[in-house]
């Protein structure tokens, strides 16, 4: 799906993914419409700008992941400010080019994309990486306690792990491991386990 306020160059990249041999399912131009779409088309891939004129970028694809948590949100915008970059990420994004970039990129970030890898403009996975690296490092002070075995169900939910796999690692029920899972969410404040997923990861508790 391709998410673009400007016609031309929303059909255009579509047109270009087509002629790749990509199956474009949708097109939209508003965080409205982006979220209503994703939700009826289920795209693999979203293609997504971050100046529309209902929101940002972030905001639209916070509500793509929320219609379609399946879905992987690739930025495509003529910003590189650091603040858009960052947004971006944090709503769930998995990487973020520049419209500068040339079609061949644009054609293989596409194929990165599906196959969930992170791809970004040369210069900005430094800057996304020291950001979850100072994150990790230096917990927000008021952060929510977690109780060591919330902790350790947040970190197997962080690795992609089922309820019922965690429970058959930790030796719980799956009922215990989801009371974990909704007392984390109630703490932090999440509304979701994707959510819960990516504070995790953010947080550096995958790589534990």
């Amino acid at each position: 799906m391709v998410v673009d306020d400007h016609p031309m160059w929303r059909e255009g990249v579509a047109r270009d993914l087509t002629d790749q041999g990509f199956d474009v399912v949708a097109t939209a131009d508003t965080v409205a419409s982006a979220a209503a779409r994703a939700g009826a088309a289920r795209p693999d891939v979203v293609l997504m700008d971050m100046h529309l004129p209902d929101g940002s970028g972030a905001d639209a694809t916070a509500r793509v992941l929320a219609a379609h948590p399946a879905a992987r949100v690739l930025v495509l915008s003529a910003s590189d400010e650091r603040d858009d970059v960052l947004d971006a990420i944090k709503a769930g994004a998995t990487g973020y080019l520049v419209k500068s970039a040339q079609q061949s990129e644009l054609i293989e970030a596409v194929r990165s994309t599906a196959d969930g890898q992170p791809v970004f403009t040369p210069g900005l996975a430094g800057l996304v990486l020291g950001e979850y690296r100072r994150m990790s490092q230096s917990p927000e002070p008021d952060a929510p306690v977690l109780t060591d075995r919330e902790t350790e169900v947040l970190r197997h939910v962080a690795k992609g792990m089922s309820s019922r796999q965690i429970a058959t690692r930790l030796q719980i029920s799956p009922r215990t491991v989801e009371n974990h899972v909704g007392a984390s969410l109630r703490k932090l404040q999440l509304g979701n386990r994707v959510e819960l997923a990516r504070y995790a990861i953010e947080h550096g508790l995958d790589a534990e």
